[in-house]
């Protein structure tokens, strides 16, 4: 029964799809999924797409971002999440997990797990998170292999191949667009310049280059948060929202843990949860009758 057990639109679809928000001059905003239930309420909530963070997914495993995950925890965990959306999902590959050859192997797995998109980095192994201080960056000549290769291995042309700099914080923002424009040429679709601090540096960086962009607008970093209205009107292509549900959720959860650590109880939780009925919802729980009146056979009594 397509469109219930999994997504109803084909991954080359959500790649069409992608390339058109990208080009459509209404900016494209993804925030990020933990898991593929956030991914159906980013989808219900009328967002355009779903990102996938690396330092999201790297915490979740209780991991700092420096690098520590691999190819195929990453690809397989953004698969999970591509399969139950119809919007396009865009993923964090870090740096291609290793040499030029990896970055290609790396598109031939989200190819292959219906992802629109990736963005590859310039930040040298061990990566770490780009608004922290002390980050190094590879040579442009070594980053350009790393594009070329990822770009050569891409079957579908609408999958998108993004590259971030973090050359802005460490030698400025001309340096971060040369490499941009050096990147353009090598055959990236869009351009990811992290960590910039104000709408100037935005407006300095759309100005310079004159492919898609996205802007980073994650919390307690370099950049001021700056309204998605406000990146498009800059001309921004893109906007991710990263971290953001991780952090909403782990707040909650410290908040109701340290509730039942000092009461005993998390009755006066209630009113911050998500209802049975609310969860039953988003899962399409009733849908399932249809498939087998086996599975959803009850009423929910009261207010769940």
């Amino acid at each position: 029964m397509p469109g219930l057990i999994a997504a109803s639109t084909s991954a080359a679809d959500k790649r069409i799809t992608f390339r058109a928000g990208l080009s459509s001059g209404r900016i494209q905003r993804l925030p990020g999924a933990i898991n593929p239930l956030t991914a159906k309420l980013i989808q219900e909530i009328g967002f355009e797409g779903v990102y996938v963070s690396g330092g999201a997914f790297s915490a979740g495993l209780g991991l700092p971002d420096i690098g520590l995950t691999t190819l195929t925890e990453v690809v397989a965990h953004s698969r999970q999440i591509a399969g139950v959306t119809d919007l396009p999902v865009l993923i964090d590959a870090d740096t291609g997990f290793g040499e030029p050859m990896s970055a290609a192997r790396t598109v031939l797995a989200a190819e292959d797990a219906g992802i629109a998109g990736l963005h590859l980095e310039d930040q040298v192994n061990p990566k770490r998170c780009g608004h922290l201080d002390g980050k190094a960056i590879v040579p442009i000549d070594e980053m350009v292999r790393r594009l070329r290769a990822a770009v050569t291995a891409r079957r579908d042309p609408n999958f998108v191949i993004c590259a971030r700099t973090d050359a802005a914080g460490i030698d400025g923002i001309d340096a971060a667009i040369d490499r941009a424009k050096a990147y353009a040429d090598a055959g990236a679709d869009m351009i990811f310049t992290e960590a910039l601090h104000t709408e100037a540096d935005f407006a300095n960086f759309r100005a310079a280059v004159d492919i898609p962009l996205l802007a980073n607008m994650t919390e307690f970093g370099k950049s001021r948060l700056i309204p998605a209205q406000t990146l498009e009107d800059i001309g921004y292509n893109a906007v991710i929202y990263p971290v953001t549900t991780l952090r909403l959720a782990m707040g909650a959860i410290e908040r109701g843990l340290r509730e039942i650590h000092a009461t005993g109880t998390q009755e006066g939780q209630l009113d911050q949860m998500q209802t049975r009925s609310r969860l039953y919802e988003l899962l399409e729980y009733e849908r399932y009758n249809e498939f087998d009146s086996g599975v959803f056979d009850f009423t929910l009594g009261g207010n769940q």
